[in-house]
């Protein structure tokens, strides 16, 4: 897996993660002759960007490989020199997630791509992973992307140490519910994506002092809200400046496998307040 981390039963049905580092995308089931592999659209519905992210899991590989529905390559790669004799086991990457929206442009030269674009660009359907070990020997796995996206989580808020949300019905800045109404009339989306079942929420608080410290929660879906673990915010120092983002994780659906997620985040949060708080010392 991408990273070492402890796993603590919190609630019923609840599963708390105490990261350093980045938060990765993670396959539960065997993919194939691979351990693992899994392919998704991540929506961040604050910032209004859009991604498509990729993991293929085996041991001792050399060489992996990432196959449209068409068959048309879209990734590869091979370790070289002393990674070769070690070997990979996870390959995961993101691509670029560019605005959604040219009126999020905050350059002249920076990329959107609509979600219509997004969709037209990324086929639904059944990508297929390969891996080859030292050997020679072929690995193949494969795996569903489907249009599916779950509504992003609304109303976020992070109050007394208790992080919050409510099912949300749009895009956030990737498209309102107006909007998305008109995408799915037109065809554009198969359903509704306040019609998508959420299967699970992932609720991360990051740091915002350079360290890459979390702490994430995931969480069933009729639970909408956790209390940040006394443990974790006790190790930090008063006024501890941190964000958080609430995903919506795609759930199962009559037709293929469905793990996309829709995040919204809020920023400028000031863990163990004292004195005049996370306020911006003057110059």
């Amino acid at each position: 897996m991408n990273k070492l981390f402890t796993a603590v039963q919190i609630t019923a049905g609840a599963t708390l993660l105490w990261l350093s580092g980045s938060g990765a995308l993670m396959a539960t089931e065997p993919c194939g002759d691979l351990d693992e592999c899994k392919v998704l659209i991540e929506i961040n519905a604050t910032d209004g960007d859009i991604g498509f992210h990729w993991l293929i899991d085996a041991e001792d590989l050399v060489k992996t490989k990432l196959k449209g529905p068409d068959g048309e390559k879209i990734f590869r790669n091979r370790a070289l020199g002393p990674l070769e004799e070690q070997t990979l086991t996870e390959t995961f990457g993101e691509s670029a997630e560019p605005f959604c929206k040219e009126a999020l442009k905050e350059e002249e030269d920076d990329v959107v791509v609509t979600l219509e674009e997004f969709i037209d660009r990324w086929d639904a359907g059944i990508y297929t992973a390969i891996g080859r070990d030292a050997e020679g020997e072929k690995q193949k796995g494969e795996t569903h992307l489907s249009h599916y996206i779950p509504a992003a989580p609304a109303d976020v808020a992070y109050i007394a140490d208790t992080i919050s949300w409510t099912p949300g019905t749009d895009l956030g800045e990737c498209a309102t519910e107006a909007e998305l109404t008109e995408l799915v009339g037109d065809g554009v989306l198969p359903i509704h994506p306040m019609l998508v079942p959420v299967e699970t929420w992932e609720v991360v608080l990051e740091l915002e002092d350079g360290s890459d410290r979390k702490f994430v929660a995931q969480l069933p879906v009729g639970q909408t809200m956790i209390t940040v673990s006394p443990e974790f915010l006790s190790s930090l120092p008063a006024n501890t400046l941190a964000k958080t983002e609430v995903g919506a994780m795609g759930g199962n659906l009559a037709i293929g496998d469905n793990d996309n997620a829709t995040f919204t985040e809020i920023t400028d949060i000031c863990l163990n307040e004292a004195g005049d708080g996370c306020e911006e010392e003057e110059d």
